[in-house]
């Protein structure tokens, strides 16, 4: 529960905002996105378990990446926030030296190079268990790497890459980790930092304190706030507690080192089950029983979103787009062992699926205006492009142009699901692997109690059968469906197409290495695409815009994965008397250290 504002001000006005006292101390609750709600604390987060609900907004609260991106609203490097000074460059514009601030762990030993050696050994090592991993990048991508005194890593790379490139995308990967965490059972510490052969041992032992990866059940996560590892922070905040409904409870970290220290008491994440109930939450406002100070007008609900920006919850809450580098997109799975992965491994299938998809009717109609096109790789902010402006519309809604990509390529469309007539990889067939007789039918496994995401689904559904295209649609809980679909195993030969609201943010410069890069830890479908692979290089050696334009232009037009329309990540409904939430960061990071109450009136507190 919220302090009352007497109560809250007794602990102290701090300082003043639009003519009112910044009081410290009292709690705010954060409603976590349907589905998922945090599941991991390890901060060396596998694919199966990456997104932002662990890294940005679970586990960066604790444990802080060396280089914090996002600056006043700004993508670019925060240096404040930062566990490391600026890097310095060698005039080879290969060798990067890197120092660390002195700043404390929360049992009191210092930042120091050996934390940022254990993370870079786990990554040589167990790299391919890290989501953010891309085969040929780092750290594959080092001809070296060495602690060259207690508070510096000097870092040699193989080429000259792109500056930008290599501190947002390459260095910020790096979360040093405490020498408490060095041990392979409760009793027994390894030398991890300086010795490879100890990181398999040390991370079995971690993942073990962390839980299963899969694993849903809460009753372990209920033993992270005391876990003397977990407990080992160098971030602005703890962990309080972690309840076996999922709620879990940050305290301030007392012994932390940067700037910034918070302001309230407590700071929590509460999970919810749906988007409509959420929105009757926080219709009884910031101030009843179990409020909610930060949350998310949901999209795709008539009582909620109305056309013309009129916000339904502004007697009690501001509402706040929450803009992020983001691409939204429905992957195929090329890793699926059936009929399905043959077919999507056909370019004029997907883009016959893709000219499937109304974007602005969708806009209009789901979003009422609060979202845009996408139509390829580079992520757009707010409707800006990121870097380059990309191409014209490739794909537009056509559903005769879907019909006749799939009837010129051998497919009876007079039925739906169409079947295939003309089979194998000569001029005008379906395509290598794809059988006569075989029918352009699909499943669709989609996250459950998200209403828009239920609405674009069920229009694709609808437009696609007029192409000849049968989607089966199977709203899954969000964290089960990821979970069981991003796994290596069996399981990720069989699901075909999926959608877990349709979304990457990016943390870092816009290339596609992570996501489209044969290989890569995200890259959870399997696209593999030679020229692809060739012209993501070329965006990571240069900064030249044209670099990004290119692979922008090809990865449209080959369409890897369904396009679905770009929106902000929330659109936040804040609390009126909580400030310090905007500037929003645009990579997705939270800093609720940041927020704070305001007093009710002017002349202040009674």
């Amino acid at each position: 529960m919220q302090l009352s504002t007497a109560a809250v001000a007794a602990n102290g006005a701090v300082e003043v905002s639009d003519g009112r006292a910044a009081l410290r101390g009292g709690s705010a609750a954060w409603a976590c996105h349907a589905g998922f709600p945090p599941s991991t604390i390890f901060p060396f987060t596998p694919p199966e378990r990456v997104g932002i609900r662990n890294l940005y907004e679970f586990q960066a609260l604790m444990y802080r990446p060396l280089y914090w991106l996002g600056r006043d609203g700004r993508p670019e490097v925060d240096p404040d926030l930062s566990l490391a000074e600026p890097p310095e460059w060698d005039v080879d514009g290969r060798t990067v030296t890197v120092t660390i601030k002195p700043w404390k762990w929360s049992n009191g030993e210092t930042i120091c190079a050996d934390n940022v050696m254990f993370w870079v050994n786990m990554m040589v090592v167990k790299g391919a268990r890290l989501g953010s991993y891309v085969p040929g990048f780092f750290p594959d991508n080092l001809t070296s790497y060495e602690k060259i005194a207690p508070d510096k890593v000097r870092f040699v790379f193989d080429r000259v890459y792109s500056k930008i490139w290599v501190v947002m995308n390459q260095l910020s990967l790096i979360t040093p980790m405490p020498k408490a965490w060095d041990r392979t059972a409760d009793d027994a510490p390894a030398n991890a930092s300086a010795d490879l052969s100890d990181i398999p041992a040390v991370y079995d032992y971690l993942v073990s304190q962390n839980g299963q990866w899969t694993a849903e059940d809460n009753e372990l996560r209920t033993r992270w706030p005391s876990s003397p590892v977990w407990s080992v922070v160098d971030g602005p905040w703890r962990l309080g507690t972690f309840s076996l409904d999922g709620t879990v409870t940050f305290v301030p970290n007392e012994h932390y080192s940067g700037p910034n220290t918070p302001y309230l008491d407590e700071f929590r994440q509460v999970p919810v089950a749906s988007d409509e109930e959420l929105f009757h939450q926080l219709r009884a406002g910031p101030h009843g029983s179990d409020p909610i100070q930060v949350g998310y007008l949901p999209y795709g609900l008539d009582a909620a979103l109305t056309d013309g920006g009129v916000n339904p919850l502004a007697e009690h809450y501001r509402l706040v787009p929450q803009d992020v580098y983001c691409v939204r997109y429905m992957p195929f799975n090329f890793a699926n062992t059936g009929v399905a992965g043959r077919i999507f491994r056909q370019a004029y299938f997907r883009q016959a699926l893709q000219s499937c998809l109304d974007q602005e009717a969708a806009i209009r109609d789901i979003f009422h205006g609060y979202a845009h096109r996408t139509d390829g790789p580079v992520p757009v902010l707010g409707g800006a492009p990121a870097s380059s402006p990309g191409p014209d519309i490739r794909w537009p809604f056509d559903i005769q142009r879907a019909r006749d990509l799939l009837a010129d390529n051998g497919w009876d469309v007079g039925t739906t699901p169409a079947v295939c007539l003309r089979p194998g990889d000569g001029p005008g067939c379906a395509g290598e692997g794809v059988e006569a007789g075989d029918r352009l039918s699909f499943s669709v496994r989609y996250v459950a109690g998200k209403a828009a995401l239920t609405q674009l689904m069920r229009q694709l559904e609808v437009d696609a059968a007029k192409a000849g295209i049968e989607l089966r649609l199977e709203a899954v809980y969000g964290s089960v469906m990821v979970a069981e679909d991003h796994t290596e195993g069996p399981g990720k030969g069989k699901w075909e197409l999926n959608s877990w609201n349709g979304g990457w943010v990016f943390y870092g410069h816009p290339t596609g290495e992570m996501l489209f890069k044969t290989g890569a830890g995200s890259n959870w479908a399997g696209y593999s695409d030679p020229k692809a692979d060739e012209l993501i290089e070329r965006t990571v050696l240069s900064d030249d815009p044209d670099a990004l334009s290119q692979y922008h232009d090809y990865l449209a037009e080959q369409v890897p994965a369904v396009w679905t329309p770009g929106f902000p990540l929330r659109l936040l409904e804040i609390a009126k008397n909580l400030r310090g939430v905007e500037p929003i960061n645009p990579y997705g990071m939270i800093n609720p250290e940041n927020w704070y109450y305001v007093e009710n009136s002017v002349a202040g507190p009674r």
